[in-house]
């Protein structure tokens, strides 16, 4: 039977026509106004705006459209005509209002003004800004600054981020937990770790000479398309390029590029995988030790037979520590071990290494699939020792390149948002603001949700972000949000977050990038870190869509100012006034890296920061790259059981994060609904299920806590034996707290314990 059930699948290219079709679906007739389409052609240009989306590189060369489907939905999302104003909020308690769906409270539009939450009526009321934050900062002097935390989405701006981390210093806390904490945090601990520098270290000009690109865990076609336009050009001048990933996600496999009228006349596609593996999720270590036990047989032979080396010998000797017991180890390690994890056969493992071998120049990208499991951390040490072998780190046309999301979380970590004091040059903060920085630890994001759960949290800050939905064990962090004294959400948009409050809550409406941002200083500017290390001014020229809103950096000096005693070195209203004044103290803060910043900042394709792993030098314990010797080849955090099943989260390329722009996934052939069960026809029979079925999912952590998500229809998919495919966020509530990776505490999202259960 199995082999007659036909599964979900989308057979076109990733791109093309159905890129379009996605775009005008968002544009609509509503939309059909002659300025949207001016700020569309400014997207991601010199002197334009930043993308609001994925954080993927700007080039200095931009091309006519520089934006991308998932883009194009952003901006549109952004700039609807609807607006959620105080009478909509005065039609509809929040209890209401918990029953919509996710879609549908972002529907309502942009919100217009401040709102209080009145309990007693359980509605939102309108409230002036002035009295939003003298309570917010009565609030925050009344409690205990080591109980508050400061969480930011991810693409708030350079200036904002650095104020806002100022803020919680000040304040006397390190809470400042981000986005990054639920997804590339893993990158953040191993690479510091292994190469000295916390991001990747590829740039544009890196890809335009690799000889072959291995991607492990990361949907390119939905979460970063512009990065498709590369791939194509690469692809083009012979590149080859090897993907990992149990789901076969269609930007990896081809590509119909929109700006060519060739491929769009003729919809022939351009081939992106020379080979495509889908590897069993949390397999990913087992299928690189094969890589590396692959080229260290090539080794072996070619020494033999030709005294000529496959490894770089020199680089390794010069460069590395621990290669040794790195490849004693992997020598030791069985194929029917390495098999049986992987799900790969050896022979699929020799031709990817055969490439890998071949090619004098490698880039290594990856996402998720590799940080969002409990041994992430290994799965990242286990690639750098890849990349190791052959010297593929700190040289043209080589590198390590993690490709992250929200289009500006890796910046706020560049200017000071982080909960490790280590990672901040707090001797310069104290310098410039006469105060001692807090030394103690802060809160991730896992911490902060247990904070919650267990009562030491009590207020909580939100700058932007749909942070209730996107944590883990979603249920039981909800459950007990309503004990926090404080929350305050600073957003363009409305959604679950905002509809479950502590006792004095706050929804806070702010510009958004597209919109001009014009202070006391006149007409202002701010700037973005991309995945590739470059920063980017970003001008907003949109008509804002109320003019009682407040640009986010407005918003939290005013907080700020109510909250902390006055600072002769501290001017939140001066900030708030002109900008530059706030790149000038980043500037002074990181000198290395901002100097120069006003006139730099709109550099055409931005201007590089610097990463001291691209010139090899070494920020580590030993000074030198670190291979790291493999003790496990399965990524997740419990072992094989009868009836379990390992749980993929996954985002439709009708999403972005937790924004879901509609109900249709086009890449993978599923329309019209979220609540679905991917699973492959021969794991669909052997558990006696039928297409079309409804169950749910049952979590299989063992620790007694019960976590189910139903309503789930049956979905044919092609995917690896013993996983299953979910939808990201409704997923979430089957993640335990506690299952995230253990050094960086990510949560582990790909590759969740569940069984099946019929309803």
């Amino acid at each position: 039977m199995a082999d007659k059930v036909k599964t979900v699948r989308y057979d076109g290219p990733a791109g093309g026509f159905g890129s379009l079709k996605g775009i005008a679906k968002i544009y609509g007739t509503e939309w059909n106004r002659p300025e949207i389409a001016i700020t569309l052609m400014r997207q991601n240009k010199p002197d334009g705006f930043a993308c609001v989306s994925c954080a993927w590189g700007k080039p200095a060369k931009s091309h006519p459209f520089e934006f991308c489907e998932n883009g194009a939905k952003a901006t549109l999302w952004e700039l609807t005509p609807k607006r959620c104003t105080p009478d909509f909020f005065a039609r509809h308690t929040l209890t209401e209002l918990r029953t919509w769906k996710d879609y549908d409270l972002e529907m309502q539009g942009r919100l217009t003004h401040p709102m209080r939450y009145d309990p007693a009526t359980d509605h939102y009321v309108p409230c002036e800004w002035g009295e939003a934050f003298a309570a917010i900062g009565a609030e925050l002097k009344g409690i205990d600054p080591k109980s508050a935390v400061f969480y930011a989405s991810g693409r708030a701006s350079l200036e904002t981020s650095y104020l806002y981390a100022l803020f919680a210093r000040l304040h006397g806390h390190n809470n400042l937990p981000d986005s990054s904490n639920m997804c590339h945090e893993t990158t953040s601990v191993a690479l510091k770790k292994l190469i000295g520098s916390p991001v990747g270290t590829c740039t544009f000009e890196d890809f335009e000479h690799c000889d072959a690109m291995f991607f492990f865990g990361q949907n390119t076609g939905s979460n970063s398309p512009r990065f498709l336009h590369d791939l194509q050009k690469a692809v083009r001048r012979g590149c080859k390029i090897v993907t990992f990933n149990p789901v076969k996600e269609p930007g990896l496999v081809k590509f119909v590029n929109p700006q060519d009228p060739v491929q769009m006349v003729t919809q022939k596609a351009t081939p992106i995988s020379c080979q495509y593996h889908q590897v069993k999720a949390g397999g990913d270590i087992a299928a690189l030790v094969g890589l590396a036990k692959h080229v260290l047989a090539a080794e072996d032979a070619k020494w033999a037979a030709e005294k000529v080396h496959v490894l770089d010998v020199d680089f390794i000797k010069q460069h590395t520590e621990g290669f040794d017991a790195f490849a004693d180890t992997v020598r030791a390690t069985s194929w029917e071990a390495i098999e049986a994890e992987s799900g790969l056969t050896r022979a699929a493992l020799g031709d990817a290494a055969q490439v890998y071998i071949e090619a004098e120049k490698v880039v290594a990208v990856y996402g998720m699939g590799l940080t969002q499991h409990v041994h992430g951390f290994d799965n990242i040490a286990m690639y750098v020792n890849l990349m190791l072998m052959r010297g593929n780190i700190g040289r043209l046309g080589a590198g390590i390149s993690p490709v992250r999301g929200h289009s500006n979380v890796q910046g706020q970590r560049t200017v000071g948002i982080s909960e490790k004091p280590e990672l901040v040059p707090n001797d310069r903060l104290k310098e410039l603001f006469g105060f001692d920085p807090p030394m103690e630890e802060g809160m991730t994001t896992v911490k902060v949700c247990q904070g919650v759960i267990d009562g030491t949290v009590h207020a909580f800050l939100g700058l932007g972000g749909n942070f209730l939905r996107a944590v883990p064990d979603q249920e039981r962090v909800e459950a007990a949000w309503p004990g926090l004294r404080l929350t305050v959400q600073i957003a363009t948009k409305l959604n679950r977050s905002h509809l479950v409050n502590g006792k004095v809550a706050y929804l806070l409406p702010c510009l958004g990038r597209t919109e001009r941002d014009v202070q006391a200083g006149g007409e202002q500017v701010v700037t973005v870190e991309d995945s590739l290390s470059c920063i980017h001014g970003s001008r907003g020229k949109h008509a804002p869509a109320s003019p009682h809103l407040r640009s986010e950096l407005a918003i939290v000096c005013g907080i700020a100012r109510e909250t902390l005693p006055p600072n002769p070195n501290v001017h939140w209203d001066e900030w708030t006034g002109d900008y530059s004044k706030v790149r000038l103290l980043i500037e002074q803060t990181y000198p290395e890296i901002f100097h120069d910043f006003e006139a730099r900042m709109f550099q055409p394709g931005g201007f590089y920061k610097g990463n001291s792993a691209r010139e090899r030098v070494w920020k580590t314990g030993s000074g030198k790259a670190e291979f790291t010797t493999p003790t496990r080849l399965s990524a997740m955090g419990v072992g094989e059981a009868k009836g379990r099943y390992r749980l993929i989260t996954m985002r439709s390329n009708d999403q972005f994060n937790t924004t879901i722009y509609g109900y249709n996934d086009r890449f993978r052939g599923i329309h019209g609904t979220r609540h679905v069960l991917l699973i492959n026809p021969k794991e669909m029979e052997a558990a006696g299920l039928k297409p079309g079925q409804i169950v749910k999912l049952v979590g299989d952590a063992e620790d007694n806590v019960t976590r189910e998500v139903d309503g789930l229809r049956v979905t044919p998919f092609d995917l690896p034996d013993g996983c299953l495919g979910g939808y990201y966020p409704e997923m979430n509530p089957l993640i335990p707290l506690w299952y995230h990776d253990q050094q960086s505490k990510t949560p582990a999202a790909k590759g969740v314990p569940v069984r099946i259960a019929t309803s």
